[in-house]
């Protein structure tokens, strides 16, 4: 290399002929003097159109943002760097160009050297990876297929693409899945989300449900799962299987599109559509962002529906778990309101006990979905069949309690401490006391027939499925007729934990007229009471009766059996007064061996207490023991051991009901449905007994 001073003519020339940036020298007055002919976006144009011409002569797609800077330098003085500009190419007007564009003012006399970098290439893989992270993180925040849709879309228009469509398959009616695959071409899809700046209606419109015509781009993706970017020209012939439908295709001027399935776990849950109309046309670096973007959102579209699926059919399940119509019962009036929001696991129950009793129950499973509900059933049914032995309320939580640990063993999986929380309240029309119970759960909300609060501290015990074992402790009143009992869960006081004593107050201030029809009270408290729309929401409402103290018969007797005569006479007596006569016969004998077994087997004095309920005639006796009867089948030789059988023939119902410190044996007859062979047969298992 030969030594001596270099040339500055010679750097420039070398520069200017091979520098892959563009070189630009101008004037005092803007116009080009000199400029590297191979630059891009120059190279195919005349030397002629550029050299002598201001940049807005050819290159108008830069201005005016480039015009400006170009002042501003001449202006000022000082230089400008890295500026990123957007504008048509000047030799090939179909085609952006972002360039990155530095301005520095000539030191020996007026003038600026510009230099342009294209970063088309790089500017637009900086937008795909943008795309995708929008796409990352905005589509899947929620579980709702359509929220899901909409965000994907969003991120999608107009950053990316000038309009974007997602269309989906229905749901099966029966709640099943997709079929794993491609789907037939002519399966039809809804549309689910539409996004476009503009208000050109397409042709299909939000929830419409039809297939897309064949053959097209959309079918073909359906029948293979492919992806394809499609150049649109108005002679492509797809566009003749619906030329009225297309219309606002082709008069959006779209000439690039991309349909993408949208696919999960191998199976196609619709397409993902996406159309260009402006410039620059999609390129295959732009269906790997399209396939991107559809993989990502199928994903969470699929959690969303399997959760729609789920959710349906834990709602189902919920729904067909709760009692039916609640029965009519002379202890209370009952009414409820029932919200499903979450397919969680609250559940309510009314259950007809011994003695005109009736217990009341509210119940909440943590968690929601089908594993929710099942739980919910199964505890709805063990707390029944408890209720039913006539436990009291602290036994009957205790027993659950139990049934809770062993159904938290079986799924450990849960994330809550507990499996579930409960409160039952056990009302007695005749004695008029209210026992209440709770496990975990918001208390009874008591109010007067003046619409007076009534304050009664229950106990708050552990609720069901705790670790540390269980202690729950009744409490007691009594309440006098036309009280209303509340029974409700967190969902509706709008509270993550029991104790939100405002929410109570205004559950009261509501119940304050417990004269007004009980579901229009109910109906007045969600009004009211804003219940959480993220977790069920049970108000069951009861209004306490008082049985008339001339339907009820009660005697004490000695525990003699000289006295079972005397049992006999006074129930014919009363039934005489009842206008009952026609079941003296049978009820007779009901009592004489109920008595006669208490005295027997039995401690202390007998109680008798005979009650004329609506439709019904109950038999009790009450003895100091709690040692419960044994019905047995006795020997044709035996000379007794036949009471107990003799009753359950007779009766409609029977059973024992334990106290804390003694037993009742009582025996239900239905009345007005007796027939003229009911002597007869009452006969009949009076001689089969050998009495």
């Amino acid at each position: 290399m030969p030594d001596g001073p270099v040339d500055d003519a010679a750097v420039l020339d070398a520069l200017f002929a091979g520098s892959p940036q563009g070189l630009f020298v101008l004037d005092a007055d803007r116009k080009v003097t000199r400029y590297n002919p191979s630059a891009r976006g120059v190279h195919a144009l005349p030397s002629e159109d550029v050299v002598g011409h201001g940049v807005r002569d050819f290159a108008p797609g830069m201005e005016p943002e480039l015009g400006q800077l170009i002042d501003e330098v001449l202006t000022t003085g000082g230089p400008v760097r890295g500026r990123l500009l957007r504008g048509r190419s000047p030799s090939d007007p179909d085609r952006t160009l972002a360039v990155e564009v530095s301005l520095f003012p000539l030191r020996g006399g007026p003038g600026l050297v510009g230099v342009v970098e294209d970063v088309t290439e790089r500017q637009a893989a900086a937008n795909r990876l943008a795309v995708l992270s929008t796409v990352h993180r905005t589509v899947g925040a929620t579980l709702d297929v359509r929220a899901t849709a909409d965000a994907l879309v969003d991120a999608l228009v107009p950053n990316f693409a000038d309009a974007a469509s997602v269309d989906l398959l229905d749901d099966d009616p029966s709640g099943a899945a997709p079929p794993s695959g491609p789907l037939p071409t002519s399966v039809p899809l809804r549309r689910i989300a539409f996004a476009a700046p503009d208000s050109v209606e397409p042709s299909r419109r939000t929830g419409d449900s039809r297939p897309f015509p064949f053959p097209t781009p959309y079918t073909q993706v359906l029948s293979d799962a492919q992806a394809r970017l499609v150049q649109v020209t108005p002679d492509d012939p797809w566009l003749a299987t619906d030329p009225d439908g297309f219309a606002a295709l082709l008069g959006r001027k779209v000439h690039s599109m991309i349909v993408a399935p949208l696919t999960a776990r191998d199976t196609v849950l619709g397409l993902l559509t996406l159309y260009r109309g402006r410039v620059d046309a999609f390129e295959d670096a732009d269906l790997d962002v399209a396939r991107q973007a559809a993989a990502t959102a199928a994903v969470h579209l699929d959690n969303a529906r399997s959760y729609r699926r789920e959710h349906a059919v834990a709602s189902t399940l919920q729904r067909r778990l709760q009692p039916g119509v609640t029965p009519r019962l002379s202890a209370v009036e009952t009414a409820h309101v029932y919200l499903p929001e979450s397919a969680g696991g609250a559940w309510f129950d009314v259950i007809p006990l011994s003695g005109t009793r009736v217990a009341l129950v509210v119940g909440d499973v943590a968690g929601h979905g089908i594993e929710a509900a099942a739980t919910m059933g199964q505890l709805r049914v063990a707390l029944r069949t408890l209720a039913l032995q006539d436990l009291e309320t602290d036994e009957v939580l205790t027993h659950l309690d139990e049934v809770a640990g062993q159904l938290t063993a079986v799924d450990s999986r849960g994330t809550h401490p507990y499996l579930a929380t409960c409160a039952v309240t056990v009302y007695d029309p005749v004695s008029r006391q209210c026992t209440m119970t709770r496990a975990g759960h918001p208390a009874p909300v008591l109010v007067d027939p003046d619409g007076s609060p009534i304050h009664v501290e229950v106990p708050l015990g552990p609720p069901l499925g705790a670790e540390g074992g269980a202690a729950y402790v009744p409490a007691v009143t009594q309440l006098p007729p036309g009280c209303l009992i509340a029974h409700v869960t967190n969902g509706l006081l709008g509270a993550e934990e029991d104790g939100d004593a405002d929410a109570v107050h205004r559950l009261q201030h509501v119940l304050a007229t417990p004269s007004r029809p009980l579901q229009e009270l109910c109906d007045t408290a969600v009004y009211r009471m804003a219940p959480s729309r993220h977790d069920d929401a049970v108000l069951l409402l009861a209004r306490t009766e008082c049985l008339p103290p001339d339907r009820v018969g009660d005697w004490t007797l000695p525990a003699d059996v000289s006295v079972v005569g005397t049992a006999r006479q006074l129930v014919g007596q009363q039934l005489a007064a009842w206008g009952l006569d026609d079941c003296a016969f049978t009820t007779e004998i009901i009592v004489s061996e109920l008595v006669t077994n208490a005295i027997l087997h039995g401690e202390g004095p007998v109680r008798l207490r005979l009650i004329h309920d609506e439709g019904r005639l109950l038999a009790e006796v009450t003895d100091a023991s709690r040692a419960g009867p044994h019905l047995r089948h006795a020997r044709a030789g035996d000379e007794g051991g036949r009471g107990l059988y003799i009753v359950m023939r007779l009766s409609a119902h029977w059973g024992v009901r334990h106290g804390r410190q003694d037993k009742t044996i009582w025996s239900e007859q239905r009345l007005g449905e007796r027939t003229p062979d009911d002597l007869l047969a009452a006969v009949d298992v009076f001689d089969t007994a050998g009495m």
